[in-house]
C-alpha cells in the first residue's frame, strides 16, 4: 500500500513538474516604481493567473533611460529581454534598430491573433505605428498634456470657476485677472519644449519637423522657423514681462508651483491628475489646452508621451505566441479601463474609453476625459506625432534657450534660429549615424 501511496505521490510530482515546465517564460523589463510599478505587478499576476500556458516575469530597470540602455546592451550580448518598455522619444531610435525588433502587429498576425490599430485611439495608434499603419509596438502607458486651473482662485478673481479659458487670448485675460487678485502666478507649465512646443505644433497642425515629423524618414530636419512659432513664443515671453507667465523649470518641475497654489492655471500631463487630488489643497477643474482662435483647423489632437512596449526580434514562436497573449490581456476593455482608472494614463483603447464612461467614472470625476477626447481624432501628418532621433538632446536645447528667452536674455527670433540651427546638427548627426 505504501509503494502504491509512494509510485502515486511520485507521479503527482512528475505532472506538476511537467505543467511548470510546459510554461513558457517570458521577460518584460519596464520602468514603473513605487504605485505604478505595483500596478504593473498585479497586471501581471492577474495575466499570469488567467491561464496556464506562459509565465510574464517583470523586472523593474531603473528609470527610461537606464531600461533602454539595458535593453540595447542585453540584445548586443545576445540576452535581451522578451518585452521591453520604451519612453516615446525613443521611439526613432528603437525603430533604427534594423533586425532588433520584431513589429508588434505582425507578430500577431504570424500567431493568428492579429492586434487591430483600429482599436486603439487614432493618435496613439498614429505615433506607435509604420507608414504603412501597422503596430510597431504596443501602446501601454500614454499621457497628454491638458490644461489645470485652481477653481478657487477664479472665483477670487471673479472668474467663472466653470469657464476655463479655451485660447491663449482668454489664458492672458484670466491670467491678468488672477494676478490682480492677489495670486502669485497666473500660468505656468511643465514640460516646456513637449508641451509649448511640439503639442503647440500638433494641435495647429503645423510641423514641427520635415519629413512628416520624422516619420517619413531619418533626414528630418527641425523646422521653427514657421511664423507661428514666433508669435507663441513671443506672445509668452510678453506675458512672461508683465508676470501672466512663469516659467517653472524644465522637466516636471513647475508641477510644485500649481499644487502648492501659488499658480492659477497650468499646462501638465494628464497622469498628474492622482498627484493633484493628493497633494492640491483647492477644488480645480481640467480642460483641453489653449489654443489661437485665429488659426484655420485649430485645434487638432495633441500627441502623446508615456512609453510602448517593445518586442525583440530571435525569439520562439511560443514566446510571440505568449506575447501577443499577454498583449491582448493588457488591451482588453477591462484592463485597459481599469488602467487609465487607477493611474491617470489615458484607456489606449476605445473599448476601455467606453467602459469607464459607461461606469459613470466620467460623471464622478469631471475632467478626466478630457486627455481622450484631445486624442481621439484622426491624425494628420502634423498631428501624428514626433519621431526623431537625439530628441531628447533636442528637446534640452530647446529647454535651455527658452529660459533665455523668458528672462529676456534672448529675443525669440534669436532663440528659435538657434534651436533649430542647433537642433539640426544633432539630426544631422542621428541620419549619418542611421546610414
Amino acid at each position: 500500500m505504501r509503494t502504491k501511496l509512494f509510485a502515486l505521490s511520485l507521479a503527482g510530482l512528475i505532472a506538476s513538474i511537467g505543467t511548470a515546465q510546459a510554461a513558457t517564460e517570458i521577460q518584460f523589463w519596464h520602468s514603473m516604481e513605487g504605485a505604478l510599478g505595483e500596478r504593473v505587478n498585479a497586471l501581471v499576476k492577474d495575466f499570469n493567473a488567467s491561464q496556464s500556458d506562459y509565465q510574464v516575469k517583470a523586472s523593474y530597470k531603473g528609470n527610461y533611460g537606464e531600461s533602454m540602455n539595458a535593453g540595447v546592451a542585453a540584445f548586443r550580448a545576445g540576452n535581451a529581454p522578451d518585452i521591453l518598455q520604451v519612453f516615446e522619444v525613443g521611439t526613432a531610435t528603437m525603430m533604427a534598430a534594423k533586425g532588433a525588433i520584431e513589429p508588434v502587429q505582425e507578430m500577431s498576425e504570424k500567431v493568428g491573433k492579429p492586434i487591430n490599430p483600429a482599436e486603439f485611439l487614432g493618435a496613439v495608434a498614429g505615433y506607435y505605428s509604420s507608414n504603412e499603419g501597422k503596430l510597431i509596438s504596443m501602446p501601454f502607458n500614454s499621457s497628454t498634456p491638458v490644461l489645470y486651473y485652481n477653481k478657487d482662485a477664479f472665483k477670487k478673481a471673479g472668474l467663472d470657476a466653470e469657464k476655463p479659458p479655451k485660447t491663449w487670448q482668454e489664458l492672458h485675460a484670466a491670467a491678468k485677472k488672477l494676478r490682480e487678485s492677489g495670486q502669485e502666478c497666473g500660468y505656468t507649465s511643465s514640460w516646456p519644449s513637449w508641451i509649448l512646443l511640439e503639442n503647440f505644433a500638433a494641435w495647429h497642425n503645423i510641423p514641427f519637423a520635415s519629413e512628416n515629423n520624422g516619420f517619413g524618414g531619418p533626414g528630418a530636419r527641425l523646422q521653427l522657423d514657421n511664423p507661428l512659432f514666433l508669435k507663441h513664443i513671443s506672445f509668452l515671453a510678453d506675458m512672461s514681462k508683465d508676470g501672466t507667465f512663469s516659467y517653472g523649470g524644465r522637466g516636471d518641475t513647475a508641477n510644485a508651483l500649481f499644487t502648492s497654489g501659488k499658480c492659477g492655471m497650468f499646462t501638465g500631463s494628464s497622469g498628474n491628475r492622482a498627484n493633484i487630488i493628493k497633494t492640491g489643497e483647492f477644488e480645480f477643474g481640467t480642460s483641453s489646452l489653449p489654443y489661437y482662435s485665429d488659426v484655420q483647423g485649430a485645434p487638432q489632437n495633441s500627441i502623446i508621451g508615456g512609453a510602448s512596449l517593445w518586442v525583440f526580434a530571435k525569439k520562439s514562436d511560443d514566446v510571440y505566441k505568449g506575447v501577443t497573449e499577454f498583449f491582448h490581456f493588457i488591451s482588453s476593455p477591462e484592463q485597459a479601463a481599469a488602467w487609465h482608472q487607477d493611474t491617470g494614463y489615458v484607456p489606449v483603447t476605445k473599448a476601455g474609453f467606453e467602459m469607464t464612461k459607461d461606469s459613470d467614472f466620467y460623471a464622478k470625476n469631471v475632467g478626466a476625459d478630457v486627455a481622450v477626447k484631445q486624442l481621439d481624432a484622426s491624425t494628420t501628418e502634423n498631428s501624428r506625432g514626433i519621431r526623431l532621433g537625439y530628441l531628447p538632446q533636442i528637446r534640452d536645447i530647446e529647454d535651455g534657450v527658452m529660459e533665455q528667452i523668458f528672462a529676456g536674455k534672448v529675443t525669440p527670433e534669436e532663440g528659435l534660429k538657434a534651436m533649430q540651427s542647433r537642433g539640426n546638427e544633432l539630426l544631422e548627426r542621428f541620419e549619418k549615424s542611421v546610414k
